[in-house]
């Protein structure tokens, strides 16, 4: 189905045409004509399938038709990541209109408040914002959202997860009963649901491949040691040279620098993104990334969801994530759009329950593949803790035998003693 069917602003029709979009995704089919008819959504799609257009392209639409200054949509989102992508998405598709967005999310600085303020009291026709720094806002008492006509929830899983269900209330709060809800998320435990039935008014129940990885999606799984990690996403690498974009998944931050100091000391072209660096700073790593001037990331779950960059060729995790559903949403960053691209997963034996729990996920088991000779031979490094706590052992059983021989040596002259000691006439 392509876009021009849907009947959408012809300003809107011309910004999707130079992004490069005609044909809608699953998605976008079921949920624009629901939306535009006003129906309340909750729709349970994997992230990769274009679930920002199916809820911004008719909301647009709407705004096309009328819009007088107050705000008039709502979008909240988990992470500051995912809010800015989805308003440069809304900025792109409006490109040709007279609509107006802002993105208000956490660790902005005085300035940014101040814009935020303006255009929270003000009038900006869409918000975008994470819960926390809205709230924020409106605690302040400052904020009117009585013309709200659109909420929507992005990746609802995730904020829930991270604990705004209590900020999501108070928020709806201060909105219209009579407004249009539209929630968006990738997986439907029973929080959602209980969420779902709070906020929306008989939905239209969207389900569109839930927790599978797109079809272009290689996925090669290898069985490791700590050690072997590190040369093998090297030899991988460097046998890939036609690869553009490649994002590294670790599980900690402190790993994040780890694995990046080792892939420079191996010639690569390298940067890390973890809550360490200041906002500003992980903007910059992930527009230089953007516009290829990095072509490595390496990088925690931060950027597992809320990051739109299209042909990404490499997908590593350095570490199996601890949840089966986080592993869907770091290799989902690749083959987005209908495209190819690999995912390679590094397995110890430390992770093998982790990883079972994966494949009954998406339902489908996995032979490891087999490792270059040169990496297959690198043995497993004792690690410095272990051989600090093995010294220590042996500092003790040596200490202990020090004792041992002192006391022995003791009992002796003791024994000596009482040997020479002169007996009584």
């Amino acid at each position: 189905m392509k876009f021009t069917t849907f009947g959408l602003d012809e300003g809107i029709l011309e910004a999707i045409g130079y992004m490069g979009f005609v044909e809608a995704t699953p998605i976008q089919q079921q949920a624009i004509p629901q939306i535009l008819q006003g129906k309340d959504i909750i729709a349970a799609a994997q992230t990769g399938t274009g679930k920002t257009a199916a809820f911004i392209l008719p909301i647009l639409h709407k705004l096309t038709q009328h819009h007088d200054g107050t705000v008039n949509t709502l979008v909240l989102a988990p992470t500051r990541e995912l809010a800015i992508q989805i308003d440069n998405q809304i900025q792109a598709f409006t490109y040709f209109t007279d609509i107006n967005s802002i993105a208000i999310y956490g660790g902005s600085g005085g300035s940014d408040f101040t814009q935020e303020k303006k255009a929270l009291t003000q009038g900006a026709d869409i918000i975008v914002a994470t819960p926390g720094k809205l709230l924020s806002h409106l605690k302040l008492g400052y904020v009117e959202f009585g013309n709200v006509k659109h909420v929507i929830l992005d990746e609802a899983d995730r904020m829930l997860d991270i604990g705004f269900y209590d900020d999501i209330i108070r928020i709806i709060k201060h909105t219209p009963k009579s407004r249009q809800t539209l929630l968006f998320s990738a997986t439907m435990p029973p929080k959602i649901k209980k969420l779902s039935q709070e906020i929306l008014n008989d939905p239209f129940l969207i389900s569109i491949a839930l927790s599978k990885p797109a079809e272009g999606v290689t996925q090669a799984i290898y069985k490791t040691n700590e050690s072997q990690k590190a040369p093998l996403i090297d030899h991988i690498i460097k046998q890939n040279p036609g690869f553009r974009r490649i994002i590294v998944f670790s599980s900690t931050k402190k790993k994040v620098s780890e694995i990046v100091r080792g892939l420079r000391r191996k010639g690569h072209q390298v940067e890390g993104v973890s809550s360490n660096l200041e906002q500003t700073e992980r903007e910059a790593v992930v527009n230089r990334f953007r516009s290829m001037k990095t072509r490595i990331v390496v990088a925690t779950d931060v950027l597992a969801r809320g990051i739109d960059i299209k042909e990404i060729d490499l997908v590593v995790n350095y570490d199996v994530p601890n949840d089966a559903e986080s592993y869907v949403h770091r290799i989902g960053r690749t083959a987005r759009a209908e495209t190819k691209g690999l995912a390679v997963t590094l397995v110890t034996r430390n992770d093998f329950q982790k990883f079972t729990q994966i494949e009954k996920l998406i339902e489908k088991r996995f032979d490891f593949t087999p490792l270059p000779d040169h990496v297959a031979n690198i043995k497993e490094e004792r690690r410095s803790d272990d051989r600090r706590r093995s010294g220590n052992r042996n500092n003790r059983n040596q200490s202990g035998g020090n004792r041992n021989n002192r006391n022995s040596n003791r009992n002796q002259s003791n024994r000596n003693k009482r040997t020479d000691r002169p007996k009584k006439d």
